[in-house]
């Protein structure tokens, strides 16, 4: 995670400061990338502790094609809290808790109608079944893209998608790759969560398509850090990282929609101890 961590400090000493949506401010820089070989270890953050059910539920929530933030609460997982509020879902005239199409219902369901409740018909475009099927029928093919950015609802969401586009490549030995775009990146909170999200489910589709999982590479536009993250980062930065932790899937699972938290295991994950900080909305 050395390459994470080289970008968090090249952001905090040399990042331009700006005003922000949220009033906030960051330091930020524009155009960065990561890559992570995921032969090498699973790119789990260790300068502090990364809470594992939430980006594993989160992930599982996505592919089920889930707008409802009960079911995050039903899974033990609270990280959408801030953008599911009564006042979030009267703003958008939306059942208490419904988060609108974000990435489960554009990853699953793209393009679908809109119902004069303010829910979805499920006459959408399956993007998750249609890159596997592509995968499997034409590894070498170049359109393997799933877009969580739709321009006609891309405002009708209290967060329109950070993580943006994501691709995937298969190389002649059978190795999956994976490429996301990400338009806004919060570097100390959010992007640790979102590396491991994006190799865990190039792992998963790995398997799926009878693959082995190749390289996570992580793109950014907007790489910042908001301001009252500071000291935080500056803590993190001075901790060592540790060994990075092994993934284990179960392999009986051969289904991207069949998959669920008992299936996924992590074992050596020992990090330093976590670090709080607040969450800009």
């Amino acid at each position: 995670m050395q390459t994470y961590l080289d970008l968090l400090r090249l952001v905090r000493s040399t990042g331009e400061r700006r005003t922000d949506r949220t009033g906030t401010g960051t330091c930020g820089i524009f155009g960065a990338q990561l890559r992570f070989d995921l032969s090498c270890g699973f790119p789990l953050v260790t300068t502090k502790k990364i809470h594992l059910r939430s980006v594993f539920q989160e992930l599982l929530w996505f592919i089920a094609g889930r707008t409802d933030n009960q079911w995050l609460h039903d899974h033990g997982v609270t990280i959408w809290d801030e953008w599911a509020s009564a006042e979030q879902c009267a703003k958008f005239a939306r059942a208490p808790g419904d988060l609108g199409p974000i990435y489960g219902h554009q990853w699953r369901n793209f393009g679908a109608t809109k119902n004069e409740d303010g829910t979805y018909a499920r006459d959408g475009f399956d993007q998750i079944a249609a890159v596997i099927a592509a995968i499997k029928k034409d590894p070498a093919g170049r359109r393997h893209i799933v877009t969580g950015w739709n321009p006609n609802e891309a405002n009708a969401v209290a967060l329109p998608p950070c993580h943006t586009l994501f691709q995937f490549h298969v190389s002649a030995g059978g190795r999956l790759s994976c490429q996301l775009y990400q338009r806004s990146a919060d570097l100390f909170l959010g992007v640790p969560f979102n590396i491991a999200s994006y190799a865990l489910l190039t792992h998963m589709v790995a398997q799926v398509t009878g693959l082995q999982a190749g390289s996570f590479v992580h793109t950014f536009g907007d790489a910042h850090i908001y301001l009252n993250h500071l000291e935080q980062v500056d803590r993190q930065l001075a901790r060592e990282p540790l060994p990075l932790p092994s993934l284990h899937l179960n392999p009986q699972v051969r289904d991207i929609f069949s998959f669920r938290y008992e299936d996924i295991t992590i074992e050596g994950y020992d990090p330093h101890p976590a670090i709080k900080a607040p969450v800009a909305i």
